[in-house]
């Protein structure tokens, strides 16, 4: 009987992951391994609260998202920012996005840090666990403003 069993991890506790992480996010989305790596690395080295949450299956990464100052947006008032959200296609579906967002919004939350703020192009999604809309913000390089939520 095959069973889904997942694995939430703070990056802070299997720093090991790190380079398959950055590799796996920069594979998603078009920002370099480096960058990744660079945010990973300050996370890891204490120079930013902000942190790294990911979502294993048989120790194969299938879900992740960070926590950086600002998502590459013109409100930089509105910190820190849920990035890079994403869970490979065949695992959608399942409530992994709801539970990492739920993972960041609590450790964040231990450090005394909230609320947090998430730029999408999405509608429906983020309210379903507990984000509500805030305002537009003009992302780089975008054409059209996108909608950024706020978990309190």
């Amino acid at each position: 009987m095959s069973r889904n069993v997942f694995e939430y991890v703070i990056l802070k506790d299997k720093p090991e992951l790190k380079e398959i992480a950055a590799e796996w996010f920069h594979a998603k989305w078009d920002v370099s391994k480096e960058a990744y790596l660079e945010c990973m690395n300050d996370y890891l080295e204490d120079k930013t609260p902000n942190g790294w949450y990911l979502c294993l299956k048989d120790d194969k990464i299938i879900g992740g998202l960070g926590v950086i100052d600002n998502d590459f947006h013109d409100r930089k008032d509105l910190t820190p920012n849920v990035c890079a959200v994403y869970v490979e296609e065949e695992y959608r579906g399942q409530g992994i996005a709801g539970q990492l967002l739920d993972l960041a919004v609590e450790d964040m939350r231990r450090k005394g840090i909230s609320p947090l703020y998430l730029l999408t192009d999405h509608i429906g999604f983020y309210e379903r666990y507990g984000w509500e809309f805030c305002c537009m913000a003009q992302g780089e390089g975008e054409d059209k403003p996108a909608r950024i939520y706020i978990h309190h």
